[in-house]
């Protein structure tokens, strides 16, 4: 053979399409897009969070579980460099595939260092023991189960939450793992399986390039994992709204449900039998459908498919529910509605800090409540106004109630997250070019639109102002702070002057705030019950132990806050620190 023949021919052989066995042309795999990459990476990275104080953990306590760890951290350096330098897409997802691997890894290492559970665990734990010897789980109060770190619910009367107030199915869940454990593991387990389960779900009905975020939303960014290891029930909401929100404008396309949307259906009404939380993002869905088959199908056909996937999804969340009700139906109804209806002290980091952190309180603070309803139904009249503009945000939208009610804690907003990445990942703006949508005859151009999106939360901005700006009823004054002697970090005692400014008696529940967290209630050794209007008292307070001990810093802020539940009512007053010892005797 001539020699430049040969090199010729070697040369043109490598770009020559690959053969199988059977001599056919296998199709080469095509370079993932730089964007996937980037994802995958990003999903490697978010891996590191958290990490760290795990190992740290381990090392003392468990060293195996440190082992461990070490061997996820090499693994993450190796995928950080094969994400960068693989070729093909099939390569960059077997990546993705294990990136989540090793997040699933370290997620049940955190959880073998950490599965105590807190209060919701500790509830649901309970409720789970009564449910198996056939008790009543709504209605019963456990204050034993509150003790150590397991913290409690207080209300603005001055009193606490003992009692279990969520759906049931965490409870019909937990009871086989309950009946073998016999502890609040049973729970925080179940939880973090649901997590786990949840995020294997997700990964696999994204597109390709987005699997990754999916892991780093789930289990990556160290948020999820943290309430899954404290026993959240939400956890398994959020597993079972998954597969409800993913492509869920194509819900009953063709008029038809079909076994997805049979099978989505039955999936909301389970997470709504887990945990408050889907009742909000509910009425956005089932809207959001009709609006869509109804561009698609006309109005009848349309309201045929919501009815039969809300009936779908109502019988699916009764089921659920059949035998609480049955044993005591005005037990259950409370206890669904207790987190709306407890009066809790506020907490959280949404508008409510105004009058909690930021002044000296609020005279009507029931205006952050109505400022969260008047908001829900807005949001609720927008999406259905703008439907074509706001429905990719149908999964964000119910959240943003939770910004302006007394109980504005951020896990409302972040537990949900997921939903959020299904959502940008599957339900493009494209899928409600179609989408019927009110014509309002004088709605026209970006300034009558923008005027009437104002007016839809106006209502909501209105009452948060009125909270707001509402000064505090009662005016405090601290006259003494005694301390323990030779350590002024434990007060034993307070004395202190309240003047009610209103004209309404109030009833003041005392407790000290450093930081979000109130303490226990302070005990009135003396002074009166209630403050008449216009009327001044002067109070001696005891702490809710012996001493009450108080960590000084350098820029500690403490205050001493009076709360009244009706009408509920805030003042403040903040204690001057490093503490002044009052004389002993």
């Amino acid at each position: 053979m001539n020699e430049s023949h040969s090199a010729a021919g070697l040369a043109r052989r490598p770009q020559d399409p690959p053969r199988t066995a059977a001599g056919t042309k296998r199709v080469p795999d095509a370079a993932p897009p730089q964007w996937h990459r980037g994802m995958t990476l990003l999903a490697t990275i978010s891996l590191f969070i958290g990490t760290r104080g795990a190992w740290t953990s381990a090392v003392s306590s468990h060293p195996p579980v440190a082992a461990v760890i070490t061997v996820c951290y090499a693994a993450i350096l190796i995928l950080g460099v094969l994400t960068l330098v693989v070729r093909g897409r099939s390569a960059l997802t077997w990546v993705d595939l294990a990136v989540l691997v090793v997040a699933i890894v370290l997620v049940l290492c955190g959880y073998v260092l950490s599965h105590a559970g807190t209060d919701e665990a500790a509830l649901t734990a309970q409720a789970t023991k009564e449910f198996l010897r056939g008790h009543p789980i709504y209605g019963q109060p456990w204050p034993s189960i509150f003790h150590g770190p397991v913290a409690v619910t207080k209300t603005m009367f001055g009193g606490a939450d003992y009692t279990y107030a969520y759906p049931p199915l965490a409870v019909m869940l937990a009871a086989p793992f309950y009946a073998v454990m016999h502890s609040v593991v049973a729970v925080t387990m179940l939880t973090t399986a649901a997590l786990i389960a949840g995020t294997v779900v997700l990964w696999w009905v994204l597109p390709a390039p987005w699997r990754s975020a999916a892991t780093a939303v789930c289990l990556g960014f160290g948020m999820l994992p943290g309430y899954a290891h404290a026993g959240y029930p939400a956890m398994i909401a959020v597993a079972l709204l998954i597969p409800v929100v993913v492509g869920w404008p194509a819900t009953g396309a063709g008029g038809r449900l079909g076994r997805y949307g049979v099978l989505r259906a039955i999936c909301l009404g389970a997470a709504c039998a887990a945990q408050q939380l889907p009742w909000f993002l509910a009425p956005f869905l089932i809207v959001g459908i009709y609006l869509v088959r109804r561009g698609e199908l006309g109005h009848r056909p349309a309201l045929a498919v919501v009815a039969r996937y809300t009936g779908i999804a109502l019988l699916a969340w009764l089921l659920l529910n059949v035998y609480f009700i049955v044993q005591d139906p005005k037990a259950w109804l409370s206890g669904l509605l207790l987190p709306l209806t407890q009066g809790a002290i506020l907490h959280g980091q949404g508008a409510m800090g105004i009058s909690y952190y930021f002044t000296a309180g609020s005279g009507r603070l029931a205006f952050y409540s109505y400022g969260s309803m008047f908001l829900a139904v807005g949001l609720l009249t927008a999406f259905v106004l703008f439907i074509k503009r706001l429905g990719p945000a149908a999964t964000v939208l119910p959240w943003c109630v939770f910004f302006v009610a007394t109980r504005s804690q951020d896990g409302y907003f972040l537990l949900m997250t997921p939903l959020w990445l299904a959502a940008a990942a599957t339900v493009p703006a494209s899928a409600f070019a179609g989408a019927w949508q009110p014509r309002v005859p004088w709605l026209h151009g970006w300034t009558a639109r923008g005027a009437l999106a104002a007016g839809l939360v106006a209502p909501a901005v209105l009452c948060v102002a009125i909270a707001a700006a509402s000064p505090a009823p009662l005016h405090l004054t601290v006259g003494s702070v005694r301390t323990v002697a030779k350590m002024h970090r434990g007060i034993t005692r307070i004395t202190l002057e309240a003047v009610n400014t209103t004209g309404t008696a109030l009833k003041p529940n005392f407790a000290t705030r450093v930081g979000q967290g109130a303490s226990d209630w302070w005990r009135i050794s003396s002074g009166p019950a209630t403050v008449g209007p216009h009327t001044s008292a002067r109070y001696v307070l005891l702490p809710p132990g012996k001493v009450y001990a108080v960590s000084v810093t350098k820029h500690l802020r403490m205050f001493l806050c009076a709360f009244t539940g009706s009408p509920m009512t805030i003042s403040s007053v903040r204690l001057s620190l490093p503490l002044t010892v009052a004389p002993s005797g």
